[in-house]
């Protein structure tokens, strides 16, 4: 799982590809296939799918070949990740896609140094979170929204050797999001010699 744009040359039409939604591009796609499948499908109003939080998330896009198939969307508390929001295009269930997209989410959450997963799962899916080592929470607390009850999930996991702390590479902090093992612009930039350059500017008087 990367950042790196899809090639276009030809790839295994069945193969499954990861990235994290890097522009607005990416989230018209994450967008696109939530409409299909939340809107379309499960008559879920719009203003209950799109609730406001997608643009303080990450995103991951699923690929079947060229074709976006899939997403999920992970958000940020101080103790616990939260995954939500995965969708799977109709014609692309029997692929593996959706555990793919997960699998890519868990590593990520890992190796931000998280140790617990949080996911509110529609009461016909806690099978598929199991398979992950996710488990009812136990508050046995009532949820339901946009006609769906839902089950609490947590995963329980161990942040990655390789976890990002304070004690990390700088450039590494820097890097864009999820692809932290490659060099990025302020990389190169750091080759640059340092001038500290300021533009003056001049205040009119009021």
């Amino acid at each position: 799982m990367h950042g790196t744009r899809i090639p276009h040359a030809k790839p295994d039409s069945r193969a499954i590809t990861i990235r994290i939604a890097r522009d607005p591009s990416d989230l018209m796609l994450v967008t696109a296939i939530r409409s299909a499948v939340y809107l379309a499908e499960q008559d879920c109003p719009f203003d209950e799918e799109f609730d406001g939080n997608d643009l303080v998330a990450a995103h991951f896009i699923g690929f079947v070949g060229n074709e976006p198939a899939g997403c999920l969307r992970v958000r940020f508390f101080g103790e616990f990740a939260k995954v939500e929001r995965l969708a799977v295009r109709h014609q692309y269930r029997r692929s593996r896609v959706s555990f793919k997209l997960v699998q890519a989410s868990v590593e990520y959450v890992k190796r931000k140094g998280f140790r617990k997963i949080y996911g509110q799962a529609q009461d016909r899916l806690v099978d598929f979170w199991a398979h992950f080592g996710a488990k009812p929470l136990g508050h046995n607390r009532k949820i339901t929204f946009s006609d769906f009850s839902y089950t609490e999930m947590v995963l329980e996991i161990e942040p990655g050797p390789d976890a990002i702390t304070l004690d990390s590479d700088p450039y590494v902090i820097i890097r864009p999001e999820g692809d932290w093992d490659r060099p990025g612009v302020l990389d190169a930039s750091a080759g640059r010699a340092v001038t500290s350059p300021l533009r003056t500017m001049a205040v009119a008087d009021r």
